[in-house]
């Protein structure tokens, strides 16, 4: 009588747990990177909006005053808010402005910033 060699009850188990572990983990990556997708959406569209308020500034026409400006906009379905900080350079004929973008629900965790120099419009 030949004797037939499978697998132990043992070793069947300890292949269920390694697979058992492998799965949980491709299932918490999959769920990380959707959750990541959502995210890199959200900062692209305040990254837009930032670049918005800077192009309406451009095209305004008007020199901005150094200060504050706040504000809320809708992007791609998203209520946001805006900072907009103006300074003073050491030439005058530039102006520093600060765009900072933040999703309304957390205005505290900046999603943008944009950096731009404007400068007055020639006569």
């Amino acid at each position: 009588m030949k004797r037939v060699r499978g697998f132990t009850l043992i070793e069947v188990l300890v292949a269920l747990a390694i697979s058992a572990i492998a799965l949980a983990a491709m299932l918490r990556a999959s769920g990380s990177a959707a959750a990541n997708g959502e995210t890199l959406r959200l900062r692209m569209l305040a990254g837009w909006e930032a670049e918005n308020r800077v192009a309406l500034l451009r095209v305004s026409g008007t020199w901005p005053a150094p200060g504050v400006a706040e504000g809320r906009a809708e992007q791609g379905g998203f209520a946001l808010v805006w900072r907009q900080t103006v300074t003073a350079t050491q030439n005058e004929r530039f102006r520093r402005v600060v765009m900072t973008v933040a999703e309304a629900e957390r205005p505290d965790y900046p999603l943008a910033e944009l950096t731009a120099y404007l400068t007055p419009e020639a006569p």
